[in-house]
């Protein structure tokens, strides 16, 4: 018998894990970008492609490795960046793609943290190359990228435990 119990994911997250928008690699995309770690599954590549005359973004796909929330998280950032400049692009934030969801359960917010990384990340990518930084566009890591960060090193130090066989020492003191 199972002891676990179901997240309570949103109509939209359960419908957009079975159907994603967007999802698949872009042969034109303009840059890609990924966050998160194949170590435990949460991974997301970002492709956008943008109009370079007007900075806005044309197309938006994903490759996502991980739950539905991680895929929803993704699928609907797709649909959020469309049509918007990068300056407006940048400026969604990871609770504004939970709330686009109808809510993530706590423990399912870094899926939409990722999304919100893999696009910043693909946003500087397009400017570093290009040789250009904006005014709109902090110098410094934001917030929410430093948390996309944080979430790669957290799965790269925990998946290092577990695969050393270390996340149970403390329960086998204890036998």
């Amino acid at each position: 018998m199972s002891t676990r119990i179901p997240l309570p994911y949103s109509p939209k997250v359960l419908e957009l894990f079975r159907n994603p928008r967007n999802a698949g690699s872009m042969e034109d995309a303009t840059v890609k970008a990924t966050t998160g770690s194949l170590a435990c599954g949460d991974m997301i590549a970002m492709y956008l492609k943008i109009d370079d005359a007007k900075e806005v973004v044309l197309k938006a796909s994903f490759e996502s490795y991980g739950c539905a929330a991680n895929i929803a998280a993704a699928s609907i950032l797709t649909e959020m960046v469309k049509g918007k400049t990068l300056h407006e692009a940048w400026n969604i934030s990871w609770k504004e793609v939970s709330d686009e969801l109808g809510g993530l359960p706590i423990i399912k917010y870094h899926c939409s943290i990722l999304a919100v990384g893999a696009l910043k990340r693909a946003i500087r990518k397009y400017y570093r190359h290009r040789g250009l930084r904006p005014g709109w566009l902090p110098e410094k890591p934001t917030k929410e990228e430093l948390q996309a960060v944080e979430e790669e090193k957290f799965i790269e130090r925990l998946y290092g435990r577990a695969s050393e066989g270390k996340l149970d020492e403390g329960n086998r003191s204890r036998s």
